[in-house]
């Protein structure tokens, strides 16, 4: 299965470190970070997941939920969150799926369908691929995948700059520049006619293109 920016972001139930949970019910009216990791005590997830622990109010302020993923078990997971803590400095304050029978791994993409046997055999290269972020929507649509190498830490500001922007556009007829920060300006979307756009921003906009008006971010 490929999953697409868009498509209706797969339910399932899963085991997490913090309980049992369903996925979908567990969004809720949210939205949702789920980031998924190739197998515990391996050093760049460790910084991530401390990383995100530290963050996590920042993601609470958007009404975004967090949750980790790894191909090991929640009785591993809660070992190296002990690792985390004290490497990092910020335990894992969110839930942390056990994907021990790869089944969300499988039905995200992850990995391959034929995949089975004992999650400890394997080794995070035959797991590398599990380096996924989606965020998901309220609608429980996904709408942002980002794929990382195993040797490259994931930027989770650049998550949340997304999250800003997709809210935004949302809720107000615009979209977002290239390297747009929250507060800056931003451009009338494409299907705004001019006449309705006249209306929405009777004080005008500038226009470098008759393509590209550029406005004031919406409050």
């Amino acid at each position: 299965m490929s999953l697409k920016i868009g498509d209706t972001a797969p339910d399932f139930a899963a085991d997490t470190t913090e309980g049992l949970i369903q996925f979908h019910d567990w969004i809720g009216d949210s939205w949702a970070v789920l980031f998924s990791h190739p197998k515990d005590f391996t050093p760049v997830c460790t910084t991530e997941l401390g990383y995100m622990a530290k963050i996590k109010p920042e993601f609470d302020r958007r009404n975004v939920k967090i949750i980790g993923l790894s191909v090991d078990s929640t009785g591993d997971h809660e070992k190296w969150a002990r690792d985390i803590e004290e490497t990092q400095g910020h335990a894992p304050n969110y839930p942390i799926i056990g994907d021990g029978d790869f089944q969300v791994s499988k039905l995200y993409g992850m990995l391959p369908a034929e995949v089975e046997g004992d999650p400890k055999a394997r080794t995070p290269a035959d797991n590398q691929t599990v380096r996924n972020v989606f965020l998901v929507g309220p609608d429980k649509k996904v709408k942002l995948i980002l794929i990382y190498p195993m040797t490259t830490g994931r930027n989770f500001d650049e998550v949340l700059r997304v999250i800003d922007s997709l809210q935004l556009t949302a809720n107000h007829k615009v979209s977002t520049p290239a390297n747009w920060k929250s507060g800056d300006d931003v451009i009338i979307a494409g299907s705004v006619s001019n006449d309705e756009a006249k209306e929405l921003w009777p004080d005008g906009w500038k226009e470098p293109r008759p393509y590209i008006r550029i406005v004031p971010q919406p409050r």
